[in-house]
């Protein structure tokens, strides 16, 4: 960097004062901190665009060793599982799967039991078992009525005055 200090400037500012003169001096000025901001801003942005693709590369990275790693671990896994299926089937001596509906099955499976059923309740059914007298007397509603039409019905009726 440069080594600039409080003497050289006062020093580059009395000769941009002599010549460039003093009319036009503090618009010069202005224009160049604008150009020296901006200059900085770039110079921010250009490091800060650095720093996010090493943390990208670095993310990279960090993602195909966890896929490696998980690769690892299933192949581990399925390669473990296919030799406890090997050692029971040598174990029971069976050359196919059994069939879980068959009867006379030598390893004892059995038929599995009844699924679940939803019970079906039916509560329109029990809605409706309700007493007209009851719904009348406690208010509730047993017809659907627009809008319109309830305001209208409870609307109040004007007298006729003669």
């Amino acid at each position: 960097m440069l080594d600039i200090g409080v003497t050289k400037l006062l020093i580059i500012g009395g000769i941009a004062l002599v010549v460039i003169g003093p009319e036009r001096l503090p618009r010069i000025a202005r224009m160049a901190g604008t150009f020296l901001g901006r200059a900085q801003r770039y110079v921010a942005d250009v490091k800060a665009e650095v720093s996010r693709s090493i943390e990208l590369e670095e993310l990279n990275k960090m993602k195909q060793e966890f896929d490696s790693a998980a690769r690892d671990v299933g192949q581990t896994v399925s390669s473990g599982l296919e030799e406890a299926t090997s050692d029971i089937n040598s174990a029971l001596q069976l050359e196919e799967p059994p069939n879980p509906y068959d009867v006379d099955d030598p390893v004892g499976w059995i038929n599995p039991g009844p699924s679940y059923v939803h019970p079906q309740k039916k509560w329109r059914v029990k809605r409706g078992a309700t007493p007209q007298w009851y719904k009348q007397r406690e208010g509730v509603r047993r017809h659907v009525q627009s809008a319109a039409a309830r305001v209208a019905r409870h609307r109040p009726r004007t007298s006729k005055s003669y």
